[in-house]
């Protein structure tokens, strides 16, 4: 088994003739919280567009998940091996409502699987409340709730999310710190890609700084709390 869920070597991604990312070396092990810090502009994004492949991103590299590799392979069978996706902004349906969401895009629907729509409703009470209400009608909180909770049912082993924390009260925030804690506890790998710091630092086991398309500093978790001014040096604060 290796050691790696997923294991990025050499990564090089373009957006046309634009030179996004650049010999990208990036792990994540399976119960591990990974987050990716940085300004604007500087590749976070198209890191996890890389991982799934997602048009028009271009990969030149090597990214190995769960012991294949992924490089040649379309978005759908990638996700189909077991990688959810939260994109920043959700990206809902406005017109589906909460529970067709959830079906819509549910993956093994057997009463064993471990994400299933009720263990969303009783992860998330919120969403069991409004679950006929549409995506479009949803609070910033809500929506983000039920951005993640669709990524959950496809049974992800590694969940990407790109800045979960845009645009949410302190509350929510927490809340969603509080989901990731409980995901990673109970063995799923998490990609973070995250600009609030705060937020970075209290979950990271591990802490990536991009820099211009480049890994600028990596660290353990402990390291990447304690070091603020050198962090903060990274990303202009």
């Amino acid at each position: 088994m290796t050691e790696f869920l997923l294991n990025i070597c050499h990564l090089d991604a373009y957006y046309g003739k634009s030179h996004i990312l650049q010999g990208i070396d990036l792990q994540v092990r399976s119960g591990e919280l990974v987050v990716v810090v940085g300004r604007n502009g500087m590749g976070k994004t198209t890191l996890l567009r890389s991982v799934l492949g997602l048009s028009p991103v271009q990969r030149r590299g090597e990214i190995v998940f769960n012991g294949l590799e992924t490089v040649k392979k379309l978005t759908h069978e990638i996700a189909s091996m077991g990688v959810g996706y939260v994109p920043q902004g959700r990206l809902l349906f406005p017109s589906l409502t909460v529970d067709e969401h959830m079906q819509f895009v549910c993956r093994n629907k057997k009463k064993e699987s471990r994400w299933t729509p009720e263990e969303v409703y009783n992860l998330f009470p919120e969403l069991r409340q409004r679950a006929r209400v549409n995506g479009g009608r949803l609070s910033g909180g809500e929506q983000q709730m039920l951005a993640i909770g669709r990524a959950l049912v496809t049974n992800p082993l590694l969940l990407m999310m790109d800045e979960p924390s845009e645009g949410l009260a302190q509350i929510v925030i927490k809340r969603v710190e509080q989901v990731c804690r409980h995901l990673v506890s109970e063995g799923m790998a998490i990609l973070l890609v995250e600009q609030n710091l705060e937020m970075a630092q209290g979950l990271a086991d591990r802490a990536f700084i991009f820099y211009n398309g480049r890994i600028a500093y990596e660290a353990p978790g402990d390291t990447f709390r304690r070091e603020r001014e050198k962090v903060g040096s990274f990303l202009g604060i």
